[in-house]
């Protein structure tokens, strides 16, 4: 029941956001960006084709309540009760470390990501498993497809596959990261314990 009422406050909160807006969808001194799950359209009703990471930009909010309605669906990860900021509090700036991925010129190093590492270990801290957080990340992976086949209309194809790549490495990226956290506390508390 908890979980239905943070779908339904964020869906609030997105909905109440966008009623802000004029007609054109922006706010005051913000220029207009395309909205929504149906995708930016021109004026001649033409769909705007988009990079892979703008569409994810542009959708991070449903991005965010989808991955959310996932999450709730299974029991093991629903066994942990957490606020809708503890539960999905770590997913803009993943989300935002994908998207700078994607931006990155071809043969750049990407970073490590510090949310993920953070991520970690919050999650330890929360009790999560270590089966729980792959299964998120697992998550997280399955929501951003979805939301790239929700605006297929959108895409650049010629970029799709090799971004596809790009966004099943960083997340898998972040997974370790993550994985790495969990396995420095074991360690100390193993270390103290001797």
């Amino acid at each position: 029941m908890a979980g239905c009422c943070l779908l339904d406050s964020l869906h609030f909160r997105w909905v109440r956001g966008w009623s802000q807006r004029d007609d054109s969808g922006k706010r005051e001194g913000e220029m207009a960006k395309s909205t929504g799950s149906a995708g930016a359209v021109k004026a001649t009703g033409a769909a705007t084709i988009e990079s892979v990471a703008d569409i994810i930009e542009r959708e991070l909010q449903s991005v965010t309540v989808d991955w959310l309605a996932r999450v709730e669906q299974e029991p093991d990860l629903k066994s942990i009760p957490l606020s809708f900021e503890d539960r999905t509090g770590h997913l803009p700036q993943l989300l935002h470390d994908v998207i700078a991925r994607l931006r990155l010129d071809a043969g750049t190093k990407a970073p490590i990501s510090k949310a993920a590492a953070h991520h970690g270990d919050l999650r330890r801290k929360q009790g999560y498993t270590v089966a729980m957080v792959v299964e998120e990340s697992r998550l997280l992976q399955v929501t951003i497809f979805s939301t790239l086949h929700k605006n297929t209309h959108n895409l650049e194809f010629s970029k799709l596959l090799p971004d596809v790549v790009t966004i099943a490495d960083e997340v898998d990226a972040q997974l370790k990261e993550q994985m790495l956290r969990f396995m420095a506390a074991d360690a100390a508390e193993h270390a103290k314990g001797k």
